[in-house]
């Protein structure tokens, strides 16, 4: 899909100091609207349902780990004719441009897909799901692995040489015995020493393959917080409603969920006309360095870039909401950069010290940084104004003039500041979080001793790139706030590998600031996934729809469901896979309710019947895939 660019730009605070008009918030046509009611009574009621509203808009897709949300910026395309200076496109200020949004319908959905050749296949499978005997198995398939503790920790050593790998080893063996119709019928790869490729060759080579991926790792569990689970960590114990333990929502679930619909597959017979690859990282949760890269490497060598036809891995999930199952699979991921700012001065004795020291002087490079965060911005054409539409279109608890605003945005300047106004309002955290790119200062550090000046004092600062940037842009970001500053401290200045200068009237500078990639780990922001009007995308988002609208649990399959596109905040083994795919999709198919206590923390555990779903979700997605017209 070619996306229109729209974009809300950002003039220099000079301009916003001679024109304070221009960045006023406009509440008249809000407010107009809102007190039009008869008395103050109905104006505060309708005030409080409409902050009600929103701020469970922003609970629609938080289901990536418990960072997601239903919400997310589109790349917009080249805006060709306008050329902007850095200050105006990186300093603060907003300005809306005024085109409209690039389609008239909100929110269109797929309709639901159901296997129609394999249609038999599928409900004999759902009879089975029903069964206690097959639950029981499929709770134990996870449940077992779940009690193998392959760990990732930060500072692994190559997969040759540390023995703290080896756990994975023990999840093989374990995935061997688990499902023999798997490794009887699938060609299994090992990558890396660790990694898992598995091939289930189709029978129609023109088609393009299916991938599916997860990781086998999971974050350590802190051994002080052992005593406050209700279940031991990694016991995988299944108490009837839940199972337990560390990986039991990420990603095992993922992993095993895909193993078990193809081993059922494989036990009724079924044999595929497309290939389905599964592809199964080791060191996600430390950004899949040994992983994901040798397993990319790999598949490009076989298959060749962009060869597959669909990649789905962990995302986002559903939650129902106002009696609605809103369903958020997320096509795209903000960017990542920690910046490492290091000041380095003269040592000596601190019973003579300068103005400021190098903390001193630090500490001013970060104060700027604070002052000057880049503003949040709100697409037309983003993942999260798409959501609103959604809600408009589907939310039957949505109040009739937000509804009436929301569409009124997709064409009236007046109208997006009003609703911009309105959601910053509400939660100015999470909508810099989803529309912007954020700053934290997580770490800092300098001097020794007491009474010595600090020689070297430094920081690190961890920014999540809003999907409409870049690595580039952030970086110059950087270099246009902070040299002037270090012009008027007397600090020389390197900036990514680049020297910025000295711009002070003094001859010798009295130290050097120093600004780099922390961990060498920077990344830009994710290619946007194609969504409505895409084979692929049809192909996901109807068996989403259909796979809820069969669900096997209570109070699910009579719901009326949607299937909106989300942002994932934080990043997955797919930042290596960019090349497999255009057609990147992080879809869990895991209910909000689902996860006891999110990932990541304490009490994790996963709701039986919805990991059941799960694997509903990968059976029906092969089935789909393996009979479709919607791409070759």
């Amino acid at each position: 899909m070619n996306f229109l660019g729209f974009s809300r730009l950002e003039t220099g605070a000079n301009d916003a100091q001679s024109d304070p008009e221009k960045l006023a918030p406009d509440h008249n046509e809000l407010d107009t609207n809102i007190r039009s009611h008869k008395d103050a009574g109905e104006y505060r009621n309708t005030r409080n349902v409409l902050w009600s509203q929103l701020r469970r808009v922003w609970h629609l897709s938080q289901i990536l780990l418990g960072l997601a949300c239903l919400s997310a910026l589109l790349h917009p395309a080249p805006l060709k004719g306008i050329s902007l200076s850095m200050s105006e496109a990186l300093t603060v200020g907003p300005y809306f441009l005024s085109w409209s949004a690039e389609t008239t319908e909100l929110c269109p959905q797929s309709d639901p897909i159901s296997p129609e050749v394999h249609a038999e296949l599928a409900d004999k499978l759902d009879e089975t799901f029903r069964t206690q005997e097959y639950k029981l198995w499929a709770y134990e398939n996870l449940g077992g692995a779940v009690r193998i503790p392959t760990e990732t920790y930060d500072d692994l050593g190559k997969p040759s040489e540390d023995p703290r790998w080896e756990t994975r080893l023990l999840l093989h063996d374990y995935l061997q015995k688990r499902f023999p119709l798997v490794h009887a019928n699938l060609s299994r790869t090992v990558i890396n020493r660790f990694a898992l490729v598995y091939q289930w060759e189709g029978t129609d080579t023109s088609l393009k393959p299916v991938l599916l991926t997860a990781h086998q790792d999971v974050v350590p569990v802190d051994p002080q917080t052992v005593d406050q689970w209700i279940q031991p960590p990694y016991s995988g114990y299944y108490d009837g409603e839940w199972i337990w333990g560390r990986g039991s929502c990420d990603d095992k679930s993922g992993l095993i969920g895909s193993l078990t619909a193809v081993e059922s597959l494989l036990q009724e017979g079924f044999k595929p006309s497309r290939t389905v690859v599964l592809a199964y990282g080791i060191d996600e949760e430390r950004g899949g360095v040994d992983g994901a890269t040798h397993i990319r490497d790999y598949l490009l060598a076989q298959y060749g870039p962009h060869a597959f036809s669909i990649l789905v891995d962990e995302g986002g999930g559903y939650e129902i909401h106002n009696g609605v199952i809103f369903s958020a699979p997320n096509v795209a991921e903000k960017g990542k950069l920690n910046v490492r700012i290091e000041v380095t001065t003269p040592g000596g004795h601190s019973s003579v010290p300068p103005p400021h020291t190098s903390i001193g002087l630090l500490s001013t490079l970060i104060t700027s940084l604070e002052d000057h965060p880049l503003l949040p911005t709100l697409f037309r054409n983003s993942t999260y104004f798409r959501s609103l539409q959604c809600s408009a279109a589907h939310d039957p608890g949505l109040p009739t003039r937000l509804r009436d605003l929301i569409d009124r945005s997709r064409t009236s300047p007046d109208a997006l500041r009003a609703l911009h106004d309105e959601l910053i309002s509400i939660d100015e955290r999470h909508f810099r979080a989803i529309t912007g790119t954020t700053q934290a200062v997580d770490l800092v550090g300098g001097g020794v001793k007491v009474n010595a000046l600090p020689e070297n004092a430094w920081a690190v600062v961890d920014h999540r790139i809003a999907d409409h940037s870049s690595v580039a842009a952030l970086q110059a970001r950087y270099i246009e706030l902070l040299t002037p500053l270090a012009a008027q401290l007397n600090l020389s200045i390197d900036a990514f590998g680049k020297n910025v200068g000295c711009n002070s009237s003094q001859s010798v500078a009295l130290g050097h600031v120093k600004l780099s990639d922390a961990y060498g780990t920077a990344l830009d922001p994710a290619p946007i996934s194609p969504t409505a009007g895409n084979g692929p995308w049809e192909l996901l988002s109807g068996t989403i729809l259909s796979t809820l609208g069969t669900a096997l649990r209570d109070n699910y399959s009579d719901r009326k469901a949607v299937v909106a596109p989300g942002l994932s905040l934080g990043n997955t083994d797919t930042r290596h896979y960019w090349d497999l795919t255009r057609h990147i999709y992080r879809y869990g198919h895991r209910g909000a309710t689902d996860a006891y206590n999110g990932a990541h923390t304490i009490n994790e555990a996963i709701k039986a019947e919805g990991y059941l779903e799960m694997i509903r979700f990968f059976t029906r997605l092969i089935l789909n895939a393996d009979e479709t017209e919607l791409f070759n």
